[in-house]
């Protein structure tokens, strides 16, 4: 027991993280007047700190509305304004037939955001696709922009997707953040003439830097709202 008090009794002596940190950090034990206490600063900084509990998203998928127009050419093949929570996956059942790869791909862990396209359509490959998506705030009537008429540049037959991406534009608020790319896929299934991709579904997702609801709420939160 009294082995134990005298290890107490060290602990609480600040000298003794003094020590260590001297050890660590040298030019700490140079101030006569620390900003904290040796024993916080080691305990603070000794460890290199883990990835950190995210707070609570101050948006959620009930805030937003996304505005989702999708070209072949200058023909307009998609045009629809989905509420947040229909982009949730799960919200819908693929049809049968897709590939196993496209399928497998849908039921993993990471985060996206997904929707039906009803009715579907077919694209040759001779069209120039493109995409825009554009995010609107229920609670501040604000709206922001995720994809600029993107275009399609690579489709992977090997997944069934074709794939177009923006970068994200920030807030002012937020200087140092950027490179940070919306990825859109339009999903597709076989087609009886194999130069046409047969789209069923759209996929979004921020696979950069997000990978959670919560995570993309944020993402989004920071965007450059007008």
């Amino acid at each position: 027991m009294s082995v134990c008090k005298q290890w107490q009794q060290l602990a609480q002596d600040d000298y003794f993280w003094k020590c260590l940190c001297a050890k660590r950090w040298p030019s700490t034990c140079k101030n006569p007047s620390p900003p904290m206490t040796y024993r916080k600063l080691f305990k603070t900084f000794h460890k290199r700190e883990h990835r950190r509990t995210l707070l609570p998203p101050r948006i959620s998928l009930n805030d937003l509305e996304f505005y989702i127009d999708i070209w072949a050419d200058d023909d307009l093949l998609f045009s629809q304004v989905v509420p947040g929570p229909t982009l949730r996956t799960g919200n819908w059942t693929p049809p049968p037939g897709i590939s196993n790869i496209l399928k497998h791909h849908l039921e993993g862990p990471e985060y996206k955001m997904t929707l039906p396209v009803e009715p579907r359509f077919a694209v040759p490959y001779t069209q120039t696709v493109s995409v825009s998506v554009l995010v609107a705030r229920k609670d501040s009537n604000k709206v922001a922009c995720i994809i600029n008429k993107s275009m399609f540049d690579y489709i992977d037959r090997s997944s069934y997707r074709a794939l177009a991406f923006d970068y994200l534009v920030f807030s002012p608020v937020y200087p140092f953040v950027s490179g940070i790319r919306a990825w859109f896929s339009l999903l597709f299934m076989e087609h009886v003439n194999e130069n046409v991709i047969d789209v069923f579904g759209i996929e979004i997702d921020f696979c950069d830097a997000a990978n959670s609801e919560n995570e993309v709420l944020w993402l989004l939160d920071m965007l450059d709202w007008k």
